[in-house]
């Protein structure tokens, strides 16, 4: 078996980390910067203190706040123009999934020319991007350091995945001093989506032994510190073991892929502008369920990683131990029971099954699906 292992070069974290990656952009000569962020970290100053840091390193910035929540091709396109129009040499994108996603649309397609969607599944640019640097201020999506890229086409309503080495960022930094902020729903939806990444990551069949010691470290770190992050979002204990734990879970996905939990929540996001980590959270239960039969040795080991006491249980009892666990963690932070909660419908159940088989996501889940069991999937998840 052979294996490549995506990352971005260099990675700062831990709390107040943010000054020291002021530092590192300096060191890079960069001129200008276009700051990729969306309208409430405008509204809450966070982007003119980026904004203000960079000047004192002598780097010049113009900010563009375009970056919806599930990104779409006119936002990448916006921010694109404004690129030019600026004439800047690199892109920091500052928030969480969607201001990311929707820089590495813009500085893949400032370097490759043509149009988003051109670039729809794997590898399909010839030159590394505009140098993108990801400052991040939530825990659970990890794109600050991975390879994938999620924009909404609307005209479609779906999700494009776009995994692809040359949207990587050069940096990331997760200082989670600029986490603190979060709000409890935010909390628990990006934590949520950080332990689909792991467990997915674990089952997949992409998996390696790098990968499963990433995946199981994040689930434990996430298992004991979620509720509380939720609890008591100034606890930067729980802020920083999450933090790490979402960068964890991003490492092991990026390189093992994920499954159909995320090519599911993608037809979610896409065709009802719904959040993507609780979308995540509610499919996670239903899709192992699925795979219990296919790994249910694997999805015993995610039960002990959660805390659960599965001496004595065989590999089926380990399995709904995990799902059972991975139930009450949903409950504890507060994570809708139902898609139905969600405002989908079950008439657009055939479409959304048809265009979930279509996701780059779905073809290392451990056990393959046809339209009537991902349709099965999605009733069940109602």
């Amino acid at each position: 078996m052979t294996s490549t292992f995506f990352i971005p070069a260099v990675n700062i974290m831990g709390n107040g980390c943010l000054d020291e990656a002021m530092t590192a952009i300096r060191n890079y000569g960069f001129r200008k910067a276009l700051i990729v962020t969306d309208v409430g970290l405008v509204n809450a100053g966070v982007a003119a203190l980026i904004a203000k840091k960079l000047a004192q390193q002598d780097v010049d910035s113009v900010i563009f706040d375009g970056a919806k929540p599930n990104p779409s091709i006119v936002n990448v396109e916006s921010g694109l123009a404004l690129l030019q129009r600026s004439a800047c040499d690199c892109v920091i994108s500052l928030g969480g999934g969607s201001p990311h996603d929707c820089a590495k649309g813009i500085a893949l397609c400032a370097t490759n020319g043509g149009k988003i969607a051109d670039y729809e599944g794997v590898d399909r640019s010839l030159k590394p991007q505009l140098p993108l640097i990801a400052i991040n201020t939530t825990a659970g999506t990890a794109s600050e350091m991975t390879r994938f890229c999620i924009i909404t086409d609307e005209s479609r309503h779906v999700k494009m995945a776009i995994v692809d080495r040359n949207v990587t960022p050069l940096l990331s930094v997760n200082d989670p001093a600029l986490m603190v902020g979060m709000p409890k729903g935010l909390t628990a939806a990006t934590g949520m989506d950080a332990l689909t990444h792991a467990i997915e990551a674990y089952v997949s069949t992409a998996a390696t032994p790098i990968t499963d010691t990433c995946a199981l470290k994040a689930i434990e770190l996430i298992s004991l510190n979620l509720r509380q992050a939720v609890r008591d979002g100034s606890d930067m204990n729980a802020r920083e073991n999450m933090a790490y734990a979402q960068f964890l879970a991003g490492m092991a996905f990026n390189n093992a892929s994920l499954g159909f939990v995320h090519a599911m929540a993608h037809q979610l996001g896409g065709f009802y502008d719904l959040p993507h980590g609780v979308c995540n959270a509610v499919l996670l239960p239903h899709v192992q369920t699925f795979n219990a039969t296919i790994c249910a040795e694997r999805l015993a080991v995610v039960a002990q990683a959660m805390g659960s006491d599965i001496q004595g249980l065989n590999a089926e009892q380990g399995a709904e131990a995990a799902i059972v666990a991975i139930r009450a963690l949903a409950r504890d932070v507060q994570i809708p029971a139902g898609l139905g909660d969600l405002g989908a419908k079950l008439e657009d159940i055939p479409i959304l099954a048809a265009n979930a088989l279509k996701d780059a996501c779905g073809l290392t889940n451990p056990r393959a699906a046809d339209q009537r069991q991902i349709e099965a999937i999605f009733r069940n998840a109602f």
